[in-house]
C-alpha cells in the first residue's frame, strides 16, 4: 500500500470511530466501507515500476507512474515489474573446455525488463529463468571454447554470452546489456604447468633475441674488418685510440707487442726498435762507470793498465 493510500484509509477509518460513537453508526459503517474501498482500489506506481492489470482474466491495462484505480473484485493487479537495470550472478563448475580442461568460471549479466506485459504474462518466473538460461549458455560457451581462448580474450566470450542470452530472453521482454566473465579458475597442477610453459618460452624469446643481437654485431664487425682492410691507416688510428683508452686511468703500466707497434706505424719500426736498443746500451755504460769496478772498467776502455816497476 502506497503512503497516500495509506493516508487516506487512516482519515476515513478514524473517521468512521468518530462518527460512530458521537453521530451514527451506519455513517461509520459506510465509512468502513469506503476505507475498505480506497485501500483496494487506489494504486501508485513509481517511476521504475509497472501494473500488469487482469480485468475477468484479460489483460485489462498496464499502468506506469503516477496514481491510478482499478475496479476491486474485477480487477487484479498480478505482477508488479521493475524496469531498472538489474544484475544476476551465476556460475558453471566442472565445466570441460575444447581441450577437455576443467575450469570453474564466475560471471554476472546486467538486464531489464523493456516490456512488462511479456515478463508477466510470457514466463512463469523471469528471475530464475534468466538464471538458468546464462548457465545454460555459459556452458555451451566453455564447452565450444578453447582454455587459451578463454584465458586470453574475455571480450569475445562476453560478447557472445550477451548475444546468446539476449536471443533467448528477448521473447520474455528482456535485454541484456551485458554480460563480464568475472574469474576464470583452473587446477592447480595445470596452473604449475602453465607457468612451465611461460618460462620456457620467454627463455626461448630471449635466446632468440641474444642470437639476433649476436648476428647483426658480428655482422657489424665483418664490415669494420673490410674497411680496416682497405684503409691501412684507418686501423693504425684505431691501434692509437685502443692505447689512447687504456691509459686514460693515471699509474697503468702497459705493456706493448711488438706487433702492435709494427702496426702503429710499419715504415719506423726498425728504427724505433733501435733507438731503444742503443739507449738501453747507454744506460748500462754510465751504470758500470758509477759502479768503478777494478779491471771491468779497463777491459771496457780496451787498454791493459801499466805496471811500474820498484
Amino acid at each position: 500500500m502506497n503512503p497516500l493510500t495509506s493516508f487516506l484509509v487512516f482519515v476515513f477509518v478514524g473517521a468512521g470511530f468518530v462518527v460512530g460513537y458521537f453521530v451514527n453508526v451506519y455513517v461509520a459503517v459506510a465509512l468502513f466501507a469506503c476505507a475498505v474501498l480506497i485501500a483496494s482500489s487506489l494504486k501508485m506506481a513509481n517511476a521504475w515500476q509497472k501494473f500488469v492489470i487482469l480485468r475477468l482474466g484479460k489483460l485489462q491495462s498496464v499502468r506506469g507512474a503516477g496514481l491510478f484505480a482499478i475496479i476491486p473484485v474485477l480487477d487484479t493487479v498480478i505482477a508488479i515489474i521493475d524496469e531498472r537495470i538489474q544484475t544476476t550472478a551465476f556460475s558453471a563448475e566442472q565445466a570441460l573446455t575444447q581441450d577437455t580442461v576443467p575450469v570453474n568460471v564466475d560471471a554476472i549479466i546486467f538486464w531489464r525488463v523493456h516490456d512488462a506485459e511479456k515478463a508477466a504474462l510470457a514466463i512463469t518466473n523471469y528471475r530464475e529463468a534468466i538464471d538458468r538460461v546464462a548457465q545454460t549458455s555459459l556452458r555451451e560457451m566453455i564447452g565450444s571454447a578453447a582454455l587459451a581462448t578463454l584465458l586470453s580474450d574475455r571480450k569475445q566470450a562476453d560478447a557472445q554470452l550477451k548475444d546468446e542470452i539476449g536471443q533467448k530472453t528477448a521473447p520474455w521482454g528482456i535485454s541484456v546489456s551485458s554480460v563480464e566473465i568475472r574469474d576464470v579458475a583452473i587446477p592447480v597442477a595445470l596452473q604449475d604447468a602453465m607457468s612451465r610453459q611461460a618460462q620456457a618460452e620467454r627463455e626461448k624469446q630471449a635466446r632468440v633475441i641474444l642470437g639476433s643481437a649476436e648476428a647483426a654485431i658480428a655482422s657489424t664487425f665483418v664490415a669494420a674488418a673490410d674497411t680496416y682492410a682497405g684503409h691501412p691507416m684507418a686501423l693504425q688510428l684505431r691501434a692509437m685510440n685502443i692505447i689512447y683508452e687504456t691509459t686514460k686511468e693515471r699509474g697503468a703500466t702497459i705493456l706493448i707487442p711488438s706487433s702492435m707497434v709494427d702496426s702503429l706505424n710499419p715504415p719506423s719500426a726498425a728504427m724505433l726498435t733501435l733507438a731503444l736498443a742503443g739507449s738501453d746500451a747507454l744506460e748500462l755504460n754510465g751504470a758500470l762507470e758509477r759502479l768503478e769496478v777494478p779491471g771491468l772498467s779497463g777491459g771496457a776502455a780496451g787498454a791493459p793498465a801499466a805496471q811500474t816497476p820498484t
